[in-house]
């Protein structure tokens, strides 16, 4: 048998094959491995989308704002601010509402206060005329029953001192219905009644004062004195 040996030169052109189909191999492997995004994503938008997530290159990551969450924010702020200015107007309404009120009632004590002067003059026209003006700018103003309580019942006394009775009546029922336990009221409109002998009124009227002051001897005497009065008026029906 006759071996043959190889030739050098075919040694050489083997190995130099070998190497190469190696590297082949070891290339198409990385090409495997390692494909690029645009060729792996093309043409499908949500595994572009997701590619672009798992690379961390959305738009939050990099600190904008989206055009929903842009306009929640302004109209949080909006609602903070109309919400704070708000408040401010009502603040400030409650201010100027105090404020008017403490010029109205000023006003009106001021006018009450010229009417007394000037029925302490025997003014008692001209008194009439102040206690209506204490009475007209606090028309509109619950909180102001005292004083207008007061003008009323003082008007009652202009009316009886001129002799106009029934006027002084009214005037008195008038401060009687914002302080039914208004005393010199009761007084004044009992006087009258007895005046113009209403003397069941009058008797009313002093048994309500003894009812607020059980101590008042003087409408005790006044009932004693008018029961006769009305029990003979009752017989002359």
């Amino acid at each position: 048998m006759v071996l043959i040996e190889p030739h050098p030169a075919d040694e050489h052109q083997h190995h130099n094959q070998q190497e190469e189909e190696e590297e082949e191999e070891e290339t198409a492997k990385a090409t495997s491995v390692s494909p690029l995004p645009s060729e792996t994503t093309t043409g499908n938008p949500a595994t572009a989308a997701a590619s672009v997530n798992a690379t961390g290159g959305d738009a939050a990551s990099d600190g904008f704002e989206t055009a929903s969450e842009r306009d929640v924010s302004d109209s949080e702020e909006d609602g903070r601010c109309r919400d704070q200015q708000q408040g401010a107007d009502s603040y400030q309404d409650a201010l100027n509402d105090d404020e008017l009120k403490e010029k109205t009632l000023a006003q009106a004590n001021d006018a009450k206060m010229e009417g007394n002067k000037l029925f302490g003059n025997g003014q008692f026209e001209e008194a009439l005329l102040q206690y209506e003006i204490a009475l007209q700018v606090t028309a509109e103003m619950p909180s102001a029953s005292e004083i207008r309580s007061i003008c009323y019942s003082n008007r009652a006394v202009c009316f009886m001192k001129l002799g106009k009775y029934e006027e002084t009546i009214k005037e008195c029922n008038k401060a009687l219905e914002l302080n039914p336990s208004y005393m010199k009221a009761l007084v004044r409109r009992g006087e009258v009644h007895e005046k113009l002998e209403h003397f069941e009124e009058a008797i009313a009227d002093m048994k309500k004062i003894l009812e607020l002051d059980p101590a008042n001897d003087q409408a005790r005497r006044s009932i004693r004195r008018l029961e006769p009065l009305a029990a003979e008026k009752r017989e002359k029906r």
